[in-house]
């Protein structure tokens, strides 16, 4: 797996992502249970947009030191352009877990926590798929293809779905884990397990968090093959995709405030992962620089951020009384 990125760099992506766990999972859980207004998540946004920016600086420093800044311009815009669609793709991930919290009626207090051990997983289980991906296309070029029509399935799939309302009570690994596990009825703090007449049983919040580390597991696999349309570089693939999970935490609590104003934004997500899967289907006979990739991405968000500000979302059916 060749990449571009010296050793120190991968040493320091490392320990600057141990840092920044130790302070949003050490340090912040300090102070226990608490409800995330939009005050403190739109800080927190801010804070890891700016290190995430700040890193890809770095990023093409390291780059233009030793391979001159032309190919750093090109490197550091990959970067940018995976984060981004990272990013983006992550919002529908948002609008899922807001899904499961509302359907167990986990208390706004309890959220950050099923959150923060879900980032942690994610960033293991991607790491693990990014450089086994890495490998695969290294030793098999026909993969991209298959990525490509993955994806573009993918794109058309979530366009069908979009402003539908999903079923959850429908969902066959809640099923299953219902079967598996004696639930009780109600949440005690944010422990996973209680004690009811004698017995040791799970609280709806290990639900929750299965619920969410399967989502992300579904979600892994449709994002990471987009970034491998961007670059093959498993150095860039890796710490887009960290440094646009370790903000998820923060987006989320900002976008749950403001999730029914951008009502149209999975039409969005399913343009971009249709363009992103025609482009690496095309990889051989078309090369789409990198910078206008970036444009297509921002100029279908934007389009489809306004589209939802300016149109009010369809009402649903009003229910006939009994």
């Amino acid at each position: 797996m060749d990449t571009i990125a010296p050793l120190w760099l991968w040493i320091f992506f490392v320990v600057a992502v141990l840092a920044a766990l130790f302070v949003d999972f050490v340090v912040l859980s300090k102070q226990g249970a608490h409800e995330v207004g939009v005050k403190e998540a739109l800080r927190w946004s801010v804070i890891w947009v700016a290190l995430s920016l700040a890193f890809n600086g770095l990023f093409w420093w390291a780059v233009a030191q030793d391979h001159g800044t032309a190919v750093a311009n090109t490197k550091s815009m990959e970067f940018l352009t995976g984060y981004l669609i990272e990013k983006s793709l992550a919002v529908d991930n948002i609008f899922v877990f807001l899904m499961i919290f509302t359907y167990f009626a986990v208390p706004p207090a309890f959220q950050k926590r099923v959150l923060m051990i879900g980032i942690i997983g994610a960033i293991v289980l991607r790491t693990v798929m990014i450089l086994v991906g890495a490998w695969l296309i290294t030793q098999f070029h026909w993969v991209l293809y298959v990525f490509g029509a993955f994806l573009l399935l993918t794109g058309v799939k979530m366009w069908w779905a979009a402003g539908k309302e999903p079923d959850l009570e429908s969902n066959p690994a809640l099923k299953l884990l219902r079967r598996v596990l004696p639930v009780s009825k109600s949440f005690d703090g944010e422990r996973f397990f209680t004690v009811e007449n004698g017995k040791r049983i799970a609280t709806p919040l290990l639900l929750v968090i299965a619920l969410v580390g399967l989502t992300d597991v579904i979600f892994a696999v449709d994002s990471i093959p987009a970034i491998f349309a961007i670059t093959t570089d498993p150095f860039i693939v890796l710490t887009s995709n960290v440094f646009a999970i370790l903000g998820l935490r923060a987006m989320y609590f900002l976008l749950a405030a403001m999730a029914s104003k951008f009502h149209l934004l999975s039409y969005g997500l399913a343009v971009v992962l249709v363009f992103i899967g025609t482009k690496m289907m095309l990889i051989d006979i078309i090369k789409v620089p990198v910078l206008v990739s970036l444009g297509v991405v921002v100029a279908i968000l934007a389009v489809t951020m306004v589209a939802s500000l300016r149109t009010a979302p369809r009402e649903k059916p009003a229910q006939s009384a009994a």
